[in-house]
């Protein structure tokens, strides 16, 4: 588990170095990716796909 917390920690790191440069490669959006699937192994998982369904749920009951 510690690994993992570390790995992630890494990762976003280095996605917002990347982000905030303004240039995205290739190699950034791999790294992007990664992120997203360490994420979706911790603890944090459960409540971001609730905290993204809710704002599905949201934007989609707007009416234009």
């Amino acid at each position: 588990m510690a690994i993992s917390i570390s790995v992630v920690l890494l990762l976003v790191i280095l996605t917002v170095v990347f982000m905030r440069n303004g240039a995205l490669k290739f190699s950034h959006a791999a790294v992007c990716v990664l992120l997203g699937f360490y994420m979706a192994g911790t603890g944090l998982a459960p409540t971001i796909h609730h905290g993204l369904t809710a704002t599905a749920d949201i934007v989609s009951g707007l009416k234009p």
